[in-house]
């Protein structure tokens, strides 16, 4: 039994999946650890000493709205408790096929607005509500064809960045802010790139874009939730709000006498529009700790 010293934690865990052709083969190595999911999370977590009181576990599936059927686009399931609902887990996971998604940008966003607005457990002094989002691509913005969304986008969705921020930051009916996190396994692209820099409780682990993550490493992966769920509380951020798009950078007005170079590099929060991922090394994440990627 778990003491003061070694909790037991309770974890709901929300899987946010692309579902795009490119992906198939991270979602065929996802279903294929379906059944073993609670064992091997709970391997990770006894590790460091710790144990697992309960373990939620929901999928969200997502493609695109503006290119695929809107039945097909965002798929989620209920929580199911592990290891005792494992089967209808498994079921649930192996029912997603990898399909769709004609252009680079997918709805990745209501995906997560999705898993943002999941009915997560109440109670629970050593309680996790954490969300592991997997995608090779950029996203849409939410700001998309505002007022002429595609037949059968929900309805509920938020209408901006912003609102979807707020959703995450600074309104607790719907994640705790000492209970929440966000692990991003994405480009390193705008909106992933904005994300890990300005919202709370995020960690980012920055993909190949197009290449269906073949570089993910499942068994890193774990590991990461195992320390996500076991972390302490994870500092607020500043900078919490801003508009879908970054402001183009200004030019001086005037020439300006040279300066001795900064300690460090300025705060990354107006990068991540383009399309490549930035080339000079890591970005300072908090969850560059945490390797994820094959050796090579």
């Amino acid at each position: 039994m778990a003491d003061w010293q070694n909790p037991a934690y309770s974890i709901d865990l929300v899987l946010v999946i692309d579902a795009t052709a490119s992906m198939s083969h991270l979602i065929e190595s996802v279903k294929s650890r379906a059944l073993s999911f609670h064992e091997d999370l709970t391997a990770h977590i006894i590790k460091s000493g710790r144990t697992i009181d309960s373990l939620r576990v929901r999928a969200i599936a997502f493609r695109d709205f503006y290119v695929d059927k809107a039945a097909e686009s965002l798929v989620a399931s209920e929580f199911f408790d592990l290891p005792d609902e494992r089967a209808g887990f498994a079921e649930f996971v192996r029912g997603i096929r990898a399909s769709g998604g004609g252009d680079a940008p997918e709805t990745g966003l209501e995906g997560l607005a999705t898993a943002i607005r999941s009915p997560w457990a109440g109670a629970g002094a050593e309680q996790r509500q954490v969300i592991v989002l997997w995608t090779d691509a950029p996203a849409h913005p939410l700001e998309k064809n505002s007022g002429a969304k595609p037949a059968g986008y929900p309805d509920d969705m938020p209408a901006s960045l912003d609102e979807l921020t707020g959703l995450w930051d600074r309104d607790a009916n719907h994640v705790h802010p000492a209970w929440k996190r966000l692990l991003l396994i994405a480009p390193d692209v705008h909106p992933w790139s904005y994300l890990a820099d300005s919202w709370d409780a995020t960690a980012h682990y920055p993909s190949q874009a197009g290449q269906g993550l073949r570089d993910t490493d499942y068994e890193s992966v774990l590991a990461a939730i195992a320390e996500a769920a076991q972390d302490s509380a994870w500092p607020a951020r500043k900078n919490r709000t801003r508009p879908a798009e970054p402001a183009e950078p200004t030019e001086p007005t005037e020439p300006t006498e040279p300066t001795e170079p900064a300690a460090s590099p300025p705060s990354d929060t107006t990068a991540g529009t383009a399309a490549e991922p930035a080339s000079t090394g890591a970005r300072s994440h908090r969850g560059a700790r945490w390797p994820w990627r094959r050796a090579r």
